[in-house]
């Protein structure tokens, strides 16, 4: 009986760290209507075009709004984000608008949220669902559809060659839902082509010059490899560079498809180095806010807010670069 005791209190003290706890009991914090918020948006990072361009979307629409917006950018530190949300809620602001770095690692910060009575939306990327879930916890997550994603390029692939490849997979930031996401679609639609072999997987961060490193040292380790994936275009426009410094010509030696949408993988498909990207909106200032609005007019939120994205290729890279970021 001793035993079980011990181990069940165990067992509560390691909820309690994730920051979980009696909240989970609690209904979601409520919203008043009012002409103007004072909200918090924490980014994960600024070290890339898609996140410059999500930055500037939440900054131009609190602007446009009339409201006052607390931002914050944890520079890729899950810890700091956690503490920025901790900031926010010192301020009193009203809600909060969080673009988790990682899954498990922000739990902490959707709980003491909602512990303080404000209100959360997850943006772009989520947080572990057996540990904090929409509707409960949060009110809802607005993004892509990750794996859909993945499920896209891999079938662009597959289609383009042929059904045989030998492929590197440049993955994303490890433990994060997109890179998760992304790597799940891509194996799935490849599953039925057991002659697309992925030789080599390792995350390059989401960042251009990782992706660059990575992806040159996994060349030089399989020398025979016909295709790379990256989980992000940054990545992908690195893995372009390293390609051209082992001597191979990306676009005929090498079949490089990623995820974005950005200027620069545009850029590159016009140029022949990209095969294709699927487009992942960076642009949530309008659909943050507005169902922000809807929630505090009493309107019931769906627990996920898909984007639709499209697909960039030779067919419409020329056409559509203009209105890219």
């Amino acid at each position: 009986m001793f035993r079980r005791s011990v181990v069940k209190l165990a067992a509560a003290a390691a909820v309690i760290a994730l920051g979980v706890g009696s909240a989970t009991a609690q209904e979601l914090p409520k919203l008043e209507p009012k002409d103007s918020y004072k909200v918090g948006f924490a980014q994960t990072e600024s070290n890339n075009p898609w996140r410059i361009a999500q930055t500037k979307s939440m900054q131009d629409e609190a602007q446009k709004r009339g409201w006052q917006l607390v931002y914050t950018d944890a520079a890729g530190s899950a810890a700091k984000q956690v503490a920025d949300v901790n900031s926010m809620i010192a301020q009193g602001v009203d809600a909060i608008f969080l673009a988790p770095r990682e899954e498990k690692p922000l739990i902490p910060a959707v709980m003491a949220a909602k512990r303080a009575g404000i209100p959360l939306i997850l943006l772009d990327r989520s947080v572990d669902p057996s540990l904090a879930q929409a509707g409960r916890d949060y009110i809802t997550f607005i993004g892509s559809d990750f794996i859909e994603e993945g499920r896209r390029a891999g079938e662009w692939l597959a289609k383009t060659m042929g059904g045989k490849a030998k492929i590197i997979e440049l993955q994303g930031t490890t433990g994060s839902s997109p890179a998760n996401d992304r790597a799940k679609g891509f194996a799935d639609a490849i599953q039925a082509h057991p002659e697309m072999e992925v030789v080599a997987s390792q995350s390059g961060d989401f960042a251009r010059d990782k992706g660059r490193q990575v992806a040159e040292t996994l060349l030089q380790a399989h020398p025979d490899a016909t295709a790379i994936y990256a989980h992000n275009d940054e990545m992908a426009v690195g893995a372009i560079a390293a390609v051209e410094a082992a001597g191979k010509v990306p676009g005929k030696d090498i079949t490089i498809v990623s995820i974005d949408g950005t200027r620069d993988a545009l850029q590159a498909i016009i140029d022949g180095k990209l095969g294709a990207t699927v487009e992942c909106s960076p642009f949530f200032g309008p659909i943050a806010y507005d169902t922000l609005v809807k929630y505090a007019n009493g309107e019931t939120i769906p627990p996920k807010i898909i984007n639709e994205d499209r697909f960039f290729d030779a067919s419409n890279a020329q056409e559509l670069i203009a209105e890219a970021y």
